[in-house]
């Protein structure tokens, strides 16, 4: 009995004991709820997150630009490439003999373009040649026309001179006529004058013959000066004429040049399309050529997926978007990379929602429309990539979470 009034007499002792850790108990649940409901309030007041977001990429498509047949392949299905990695090599035999004969051709315009151009000034120099010659001759011509006009009237001076001694004579011969019937005069001196006045008929004759060769060589200088004239004139008209045929031919030798230079530039395309190098950094899939195969142009080889040039597609509902805009940081979360964090920011706001996008787009007119949130995608770059994605574990497809500061 003695033993049971003492354990009554102290157990009301052992409740003061119990109550402390009940009140800590109570003060640290209350807490907890208080610091989740914050953080509740803050994330959902100061962020908005969705979880239809995925990683996405540029799938490049590697494909042939030009034909011909494999001899090389140098991946595989699922191996990782760096930007300008050599994939696949296509015969080159055929066009290093194209990428020959284009220079050729362009060695061959080169040369008859030098020699068209070296025309220009050659003919050129030959025009203002011809036109000095051509002014030459007609200024020599005018001379001999003005030396032949006084020719012919020098004849003509000689003729009038020639006709008063003929008259003149032929007076003395009458005068003599009476006077040696008389015997005043001998007749030796009458004789001497019926010769002086035959001597003087002859030379009129011979005079007025001069004349008529003076104005033949007149004439003929006029017609000299005529031809000299219309050569100068023609020399004149023509000469730039002439040399802006040799300007023309050396342009369109310059232009065949061009034309024979963009063949070889083609040709060396041509060549180096035969080495299909990889257009980004990432991995290879869908691989689909083979050595021996013979290619087309636009044949689809293999995809490349790249690892570097990566976004974020996330589709938040349109009761989101009120206060979200380009420039705001962005923390995603990774779900196949154990919730690794990466940084970003907003960088457009979707035109459309994705119904809108759709193949078949609703027709709310049908009188059975149903409201429904919609969705809009948000393009959200990644700021830092290069360095968060340094294992280039990112994969265009995963799965993210994106919480945006919207405040």
């Amino acid at each position: 009995m003695s033993e049971d009034i003492e354990n009554k007499e102290t157990k009301p002792e052992e409740a003061p004991e119990k109550n402390p850790r009940r009140k800590f108990i109570v003060i640290a649940v209350i807490a907890l709820l208080v610091i989740g409901a914050g953080l509740f309030y803050w994330h959902s007041t100061f962020t908005e997150s969705t979880d239809d977001a995925q990683v996405d990429g540029d799938l490049y498509q590697v494909s042939s630009r030009v034909t011909g047949q494999v001899i090389k392949v140098y991946v595989e299905d699922n191996q990782k490439v760096q930007q300008g990695q050599l994939l696949a090599e296509v015969d080159p035999k055929d066009y290093q003999v194209a990428l020959e004969q284009a220079q050729a051709n362009l060695a061959s315009a080169q040369a008859s373009a030098i020699q068209a151009t070296v025309n220009v000034p050659i003919t050129s120099v030959s025009v203002r040649t011809s036109v000095s010659t051509t002014g030459s001759d007609v200024t020599a011509a005018q001379a001999a026309v003005s030396q032949a006009q006084k020719q012919a009237q020098a004849a003509q001076a000689r003729v009038d001179q020639a006709k008063a001694n003929a008259v003149k004579s032929s007076l003395d011969v009458q005068r003599y006529t009476p006077l040696v019937e008389k015997d005043v005069i001998s007749k030796q001196q009458y004789d001497g004058a019926i010769a002086i006045a035959a001597a003087n008929k002859a030379a009129v004759l011979e005079a007025e013959a001069q004349v008529i060769a003076q104005q033949a060589g007149v004439s003929q200088a006029l017609q000299k000066l005529s031809q000299a004239r219309f050569q100068s004139s023609e020399s004149v008209k023509n000469g730039p004429e002439q040399v802006k045929v040799e300007q023309a031919r050396a342009e369109a030798a310059m232009a065949q040049v061009k034309q024979a230079q963009a063949k070889v530039d083609q040709a060396e395309l041509d060549l180096s399309y035969t080495k299909i190098t990889s257009p980004v950094t990432g991995i290879v899939n869908k691989k689909n050529v083979q050595v021996g195969a013979n290619l087309g142009i636009g044949q689809d080889l293999l995809t490349v997926i790249p690892l570097t040039n990566l976004w974020v597609t996330a589709n938040f509902k349109e009761t989101q978007l009120e206060k979200m805009h380009p420039g705001q940081h962005v923390t995603m979360t990774v779900d196949a990379l154990g919730g690794r964090k990466f940084d970003g920011k907003v960088t457009q706001i979707g035109g459309a929602t994705g119904s809108m996008l759709s193949l078949f787009p609703p027709e709310n007119a049908t009188g059975n429309y149903v409201k429904v949130v919609q969705r809009i995608p948000v393009r959200i770059d990644f700021t830092n990539l290069q360095e968060e994605n340094g294992d280039y574990k990112l994969r265009p497809g995963f799965s993210v979470t994106p919480d945006v500061e919207v405040k």
